[in-house]
C-alpha cells in the first residue's frame, strides 16, 4: 500500500495531494459558471420587464390624454416602440421585436385604453437554451387606463 510523506524541509502539501485544488476547481467552475450565467439572463428579463411596463404606461398615458384628435392605435403602437427601441436590453437580436396589442373599452361606465406589450426575452444562456428548447420566456406587461 503507498503511504503520503510530508517532507520534513517547509511543512508543504503532502506529496500525493498536490494538485487536488485545481482537480476541485475544474469541478466547480462549470456549476459557478452556469450560476453565473443564470444570475445575469435572470437579471437583464427582469430589467426588460420594468421596460416593457413603462412602455405599455407610456402608451397608454399618450392615448388617453385630451386632445383633438386623439391619437390613433398606430401612433400609439409608434409611442410604444419608441420608448421600447433604446432601452431593451436585446444583446444585439433583432428576432424578437415586442408586439403591441391596444383595446379599448368600458369599466363602470368610463371609456378604458388597455395597452398590452408582449416580448420573448432572448437572454445571454439560459434564456436562449430555454428558446431553443420550445419554452422562451415571454414577458407581458398590460396597463389599463380611463378616458380623460
Amino acid at each position: 500500500m503507498y503511504r503520503c510523506s510530508q517532507t520534513p524541509r517547509k511543512a508543504r502539501m503532502p506529496h500525493c495531494q498536490r494538485g487536488v485544488a485545481v482537480v476541485e476547481f475544474a469541478l466547480i467552475l462549470p456549476i459557478l459558471l452556469v450560476l453565473l450565467v443564470g444570475i445575469v439572463d435572470v437579471s437583464l428579463a427582469l430589467y426588460d420587464k420594468a421596460v416593457i411596463t413603462n412602455a405599455s404606461r407610456e402608451g397608454a398615458r399618450a392615448g388617453i390624454v385630451a386632445r383633438s384628435p386623439s391619437l390613433t392605435d398606430a401612433q400609439i403602437q409608434q409611442v410604444v416602440q419608441n420608448y421600447l427601441q433604446g432601452a431593451l436590453v436585446s444583446l444585439g437580436s433583432t428576432l424578437a421585436l415586442p408586439s403591441v396589442h391596444i383595446q379599448k373599452g368600458s369599466l363602470g361606465g368610463d371609456v378604458t385604453l388597455q395597452v398590452t406589450v408582449r416580448y420573448t426575452f432572448q437572454g445571454v444562456g439560459l434564456g436562449s437554451l430555454s428558446a431553443s428548447l420550445g419554452k422562451p420566456w415571454v414577458l407581458q406587461s398590460s396597463t389599463v387606463m380611463v378616458y380623460e
